[in-house]
């Protein structure tokens, strides 16, 4: 019993701590529309890996959302994103490509980095592996599940606040 209560805080913890959800495949995403993550539109920055770092977000138009995102360390750009949430098939999907500093691709050409949708609330839009929070009118978290070179993967939180 000594050994069970220390283990399961620690299981406890780690649940309450895990920001984002995975999509299960054969499972469907919700019903949603841009509108429901409007609130996404501005100009934001924060800080992460040892720099800054910075997303657009556009209005919704056209049933999408475009965003660039921008991360800079040691007065340098060392990589970039773009992409959009798009309304497809009665729900959301979020497409990003990644980029260089030079603007040459990490993806080829053809290929996304793909988030279905899994969950939407007042306040947040979780797609898979990636969780948008609004804390405030001023103030949004990003959290994003990235994957290491040896399999590990680790939960990432982005703190912005609206320029």
């Amino acid at each position: 019993m000594k050994l069970l209560l220390p283990t399961l805080l620690i299981f406890c913890t780690s649940l309450y701590s895990q920001h984002t959800l995975s999509f299960k495949e054969g499972s469907d995403s919700p019903k949603a529309t841009i509108d429901q993550v409007a609130w996404m539109t501005g100009h934001w920055k924060g800080e992460a890996f040892g720099g800054i770092t910075e997303e657009i977000w556009s209005p919704p138009l056209g049933g999408s959302m475009m965003f660039s995102f921008k991360h800079v360390a040691d007065g340098k750009v060392t990589f970039y994103e773009l992409g959009h949430i798009k309304e497809t098939e009665n729900t959301l999907l979020l497409q990003l490509k990644h980029f260089n500093g030079d603007l040459t691709g990490w993806e080829e050409k053809e290929n996304t980095v793909d988030f279905k949708l899994v969950k939407l609330e007042d306040n947040k839009i979780y797609f898979d592996g990636f969780t948008m929070e609004r804390i405030s009118e001023k103030e949004v978290n990003i959290y994003v599940v990235i994957g290491h070179k040896d399999g590990t993967e680790e939960e990432v939180k982005f703190n912005y606040k609206k320029q």
